[in-house]
């Protein structure tokens, strides 16, 4: 498979996946509604009609549409490619619909459909116009991606473990950096009592820990020596944030993450990531991992914070932005341990070539 079509069909493969879960959250309490599984199709125009809801619907498919044609065969016609994007959209639509008629907390909707749908087809309209453009062999992203990306499964894998994490930094009134927190997604209560200074520490060190664990992890992607795009990395997780901060809170307060921990956090490590871009690749391997396993233990010790908390019942006010906030929050707890499998992996693959000289070409078309 060349790298062209092996990036754009993870990327559609891993869309499809966060679609579904973001669909069918939360998950659980599955039972029938006790009416026709398929009466849903035939109802009538709601009596409460949310525009909100249509636009969301169409928005969230119209990345599926793109993702979707530019894994097609280029040998299609457009014509082709756009009939089986849409048609691949309405059989998912549909799937995911009927399940919800079997969610307590959801309900089927033959607009969603609809709105599903137009979406997919706008989606695959601007696949057809641009999609070469951008994932055909030598143009676009995949020039970008074999220029500076290590080649090979592993190149796709770091991508797309990259926009997850990119994802996670779009969930407001969330700590900076955060990942890994599983006594949330369990709802286990914190283990440490809420102090000021403990938790000034306790977010200083693991806002450190993730910004140079993720700084390192880019680098470990990397063919080029060059610190501009794993620096570039941290700062666009920033304005990410940021933005969801200003977007989805009421009222909006794009600083509102930027308690002191996290500012000593932010400068003890951006000094830190300084330091380690001047050690041996395979310290930086081994600093990247040491990083992610040290964020993660801090995280789940963290106390409470009431700064973060209080900005919780706005979020959920948003129309449909709570099945995107769950979606947000599972990634985001098991970010860092994919990125741990990922990298041990990694180090596998290149044993011994995980050298200061790996940048360079031989060693990263060796994959």
């Amino acid at each position: 498979m060349s790298s062209a079509r092996s990036l754009s069909r993870h990327l559609a493969v891993v869309y499809i996946a966060l679609l579904i879960y973001a669909c069918l959250h939360p998950v659980g309490g599955w039972q029938a509604n006790g009416l026709p599984m398929f009466d849903y199709l035939i109802a009538p125009w709601p009596k409460y009609f949310n525009r909100d809801d249509m636009v969301v619907n169409i928005i969230g498919y119209m990345p599926l549409g793109f993702a979707v044609l530019s894994a097609l065969p280029w040998r299609w016609t457009w014509k082709r490619q756009i009939g089986v994007t849409v048609l691949i959209a309405f059989l998912l639509s549909f799937s995911l619909e009927t399940l919800q008629g079997f969610l307590p907390s959801r309900t089927a909707s033959n607009l969603d459909i609809a709105a599903n749908v137009c979406g997919a087809f706008l989606g695959a309209l601007a696949g057809a116009r641009w999609a070469r453009a951008l994932f055909a062999p030598g143009r676009g992203l995949v020039r970008w991606r074999e220029h500076y990306i290590t080649h090979g499964r592993t190149g796709d894998a770091g991508l797309v473990l990259v926009a997850l994490w990119l994802l996670v930094q779009l969930m407001p009134g969330h700590l900076l950096f955060g990942g890994g927190e599983l006594r949330r997604l369990f709802g286990i209560a914190p283990p440490l009592p809420f102090d000021a200074e403990r938790l000034i520490v306790f977010e200083a060190a693991q806002t450190a820990s993730m910004m140079v664990a993720v700084g390192l992890f880019a680098r470990c992607m990397l063919r080029l020596k060059g610190p501009i795009l794993a620096g570039a990395l941290l700062a666009l997780g920033i304005g990410a944030h940021m933005a969801a901060c200003a977007i989805c809170l009421i009222p909006p307060n794009p600083l509102i993450w930027m308690t002191p921990g996290v500012e000593y956090g932010l400068l003890v490590g951006g000094a830190l990531f300084a330091i380690t871009l001047c050690l041996p690749r395979v310290a930086q391997h081994a600093l990247a991992g040491t990083g992610l396993l040290m964020a993660t233990v801090l995280v789940n010790m963290m106390p409470e914070s009431p700064y973060l908390r209080s900005g919780a019942p706005a979020i959920i006010m948003r129309a449909n932005y709570s099945n995107f906030y769950g979606l947000c929050r599972l990634v985001a707890a098991v970010w860092p341990f994919a990125a741990l499998a990922y990298l041990s992996v990694f180090g596998l693959l290149r044993g011994e070539r995980l050298e200061e000289d790996g940048y360079g070409e031989s060693a990263a078309t060796r994959l």
